[in-house]
């Protein structure tokens, strides 16, 4: 008795059924990637808003004293300078 040959037969390419799950897969990682940059470009625009507070009275009277110290030392290093 002969063994009969196994010659399995050829099937679809692999490639084909996984076509569709690969666009899908595709297509989820560029809106997943668009969420992502949009997710950062409103952290972005959020952080710099909060960031922008307004001068209140006091900060604006402490920039000047130092304004004005700072006057007065490069004076005082000018005249020390010149003597």
């Amino acid at each position: 008795m002969s063994q009969p040959e196994f010659n399995p037969e050829p099937t679809q390419p692999q490639s084909q059924p996984q076509q569709p799950h690969e666009h899908h897969l595709t297509r989820a990682l560029v809106w997943i990637g668009v969420a992502g940059l949009t997710a950062a470009l409103a952290v972005t625009i959020v952080r710099t808003l909060a960031s922008r507070r307004p001068d209140d009275p006091t900060s604006q009277r402490i920039q000047t004293l130092i304004d004005e110290a700072n006057q007065l030392l490069k004076t005082l290093d000018e005249q020390r300078h010149s003597a």
